[in-house]
């Protein structure tokens, strides 16, 4: 038996026997071409392009029927690599110039550019590598005439092990019926599978490493889509366990359901706001039957990518409007899209060329100040859906003072206008800021006199404080959120904004945890936002809380020297 620990993609558990997909790996010589076949080895790679693309098509059409837009825009990703000068021009100038057959040629090209992705550790280079080696490894396919083989071709009830899942994978897996879980070698929490498994509610675990060369076909597995972990090969005892741990996430789903209607108070009946975090391709629907108080994130970069130009005004008033148009009363925050300069080229600027760490670079409300008209669509696309909703604007990555200013200077200019041109909008259109960064919270008193609320993003604060980035597989056990640096902090922030009278809320993963959200609230903390599909398990965590009791706890929890201490002392007043 061997237990192998990777990312919890969705929550869930299954028990059966492997189906590997295993990756068609076809053998790439290099051929040395005579002058006049380099034209006919142009037009055959055109050919396999033409056909890649109606592949797509076909695939495009399937997904947007079962799965719906948010896995259609992968499809338009993939048509998008199709269309690259990676693809169109270097390719085809190898050809040429080398005398070189396509498969060859495309190979190098591929694997250049996945090196230069590899140099990056963030999650979007992650996908957009795979994206890159699916396309090309269709392109291949169509070259060479080999078809690829699928879970379509699935004939009993398994668990899917692969090296990495396609969207044209995921299409499959949708229409059959004999798909219990899967897990795979790479991915990430944000990835498409993840999102996917997430929407199908399937047990799923990603980031492996090497799961898919461990594993045989019908060889049984357990996968834990809540610790995170796939045991190969398990004991009699150990499936006994996981059989009795299945049952008892059946029960707390349906008790879950059943507390929807309830109050978010604690045991002793204290108000405590839970919200949600949104993205444009989230089903809005799905939010208004939570019973939630309101949304404290709508993320809005996801508008910006997959794509080769910057969304409207109109088109980003369109989504807000289907926003709000549900939801007049509840507060509905709309964060300002948090861009890195990495992506900046997909949004058709550029002059900024990939950075080294684009955690520490062009992000945030640095790259919409660099290019103010970015922050002036969206900031007056919002004024425009404000009148008669309690929609708020919140600001990502705020170091200093002068960043702030000039946001104010840029909203009360687009105010200016629309009074101009006689349009209607909230005139005291609440304005607040992530606090993400260190020096944001160090200067939070210099901050508060310009703003109406706070955020605290923990998943970048911890990142920052501890100087660990949690995608960098070296070092992704030294990020932890209960290291008394980062208690210290949040409870700065939350005591600083409290003495000004303003809220603060926290829209990272510690919100959702039934051990951090306890602290957070224990500090002081007014509001917790996670992601809608945490929202009832958050809300059973608070209604088990005891207000009174948490926030006796804090002063203890804050002068404590190490975070397994700290721990220790919320479980045992949680049991």
């Amino acid at each position: 038996m061997i237990i192998k620990k990777g990312i919890a993609a969705n929550i869930g558990i299954a028990i059966g026997k492997t189906y590997l997909l295993k990756e068609d790996n076809i053998l790439i010589e290099k051929l040395r071409l005579p002058k006049d076949k380099v034209k006919a080895e142009v037009k055959r790679f055109k050919e396999a392009i033409a056909k890649t693309k109606d592949e797509l098509n076909a695939i495009r059409e399937q997904v947007l029927d079962s799965l719906g837009k948010q896995h259609a825009r992968l499809i338009d990703a993939h048509h998008m690599i199709l269309q690259d000068p990676l693809i169109t021009r270097d390719v085809t100038d190898m050809i040429s110039n080398q005398c070189v057959n396509a498969e060859y040629a495309l190979s190098e090209k591929i694997i250049s550019a996945v090196k230069k992705f590899d140099r990056i550790e963030d999650d979007f280079f992650a996908e957009r590598k795979n994206e890159i080696l699916d396309v090309g490894k269709r392109i291949t396919a169509n070259l060479v005439n080999q078809e690829k083989t699928s879970i379509k071709d699935l004939k009993e009830h398994a668990i899917i092990v692969a090296h990495n899942i396609y969207p044209s994978d995921t299409l499959h897996m949708r229409r059959s019926n004999k798909v219990m879980a899967f897990c795979m070698d790479v991915g990430s929490k944000s990835s498409h599978t993840a999102i996917f498994a997430q929407n199908m509610g399937m047990p799923a675990v990603v980031g492996l490493g090497d799961i898919s060369r461990m594993v045989k076909n019908g060889m049984t597995l357990i996968i834990d889509g809540e610790e995170g972990n796939v045991v190969l090969d398990p004991t009699p005892e150990m499936v006994e366990k996981y059989k009795k741990k299945r049952e008892e996430l059946h029960k707390q789903e349906h008790y879950l359901l059943k507390i929807k209607k309830l109050p978010n108070v604690t045991r002793d009946s204290k108000k405590v706001n839970i919200m949600v975090n949104l993205d444009p391709d989230d089903n809005f629907a799905d939010f208004k039957t939570y019973n939630t108080d309101g949304i404290g994130l709508f993320r809005t970069e996801f508008l910006y990518l997959n794509r080769n130009n910057i969304p409207n005004e109109d088109e980003q008033v369109e989504v807000y409007k289907k926003l709000l148009e549900n939801n007049k009363e509840l507060p509905v925050i709309i964060r300002t899209a948090d861009i890195g300069g990495d992506k900046a080229s997909n949004m058709g600027i550029k002059e900024i060329k990939n950075e080294e760490n684009p955690f520490m670079g062009f992000r945030g409300i640095r790259l919409f100040l660099k290019y103010p008209d970015l922050l002036k669509t969206q900031l007056k696309a919002i004024l425009r859906v404000s009148p008669g909703t309690n929609v708020q604007i919140m600001i990502p990555m705020v170091t200093s003072l002068s960043e702030l200013l000039s946001v104010k200077q840029i909203l009360a200019e687009i105010k200016t206008e629309l009074d101009r041109k006689g349009l209607e909008y909230k005139k005291d259109i609440p304005l607040g800021i992530m606090v993400e960064v260190p020096a944001a919270a160090l200067i939070l008193d210099h901050l508060l006199n310009e703003i109406d609320f706070v955020s605290i993003g923990t998943n970048d604060l911890v990142q920052y404080v501890l100087a660990v980035d949690r995608v960098n597989q070296y070092v992704s056990e030294l990020y932890d959120p209960y290291h008394p640096a980062i208690l210290r902090l949040i409870n700065l922030i939350v005591q600083t904004a409290h003495k000004k009278g303003k809220k603060v809320s926290v829209c990272g993963e510690m919100a959702g945890d039934h051990l951090a959200g306890a602290v957070l609230l224990g500090l002081g903390v007014d509001a917790l936002s996670v992601p809608l599909k945490s929202y009832l398990k958050t809300k059973q965590n608070v209604r088990n809380l005891s207000f009174e009791r948490i926030s006796g706890l804090a002063p203890r929890l804050l002068g404590v020297s190490n975070s397994e201490e700290i721990k220790e002392i919320i479980l045992k007043e949680l049991q």
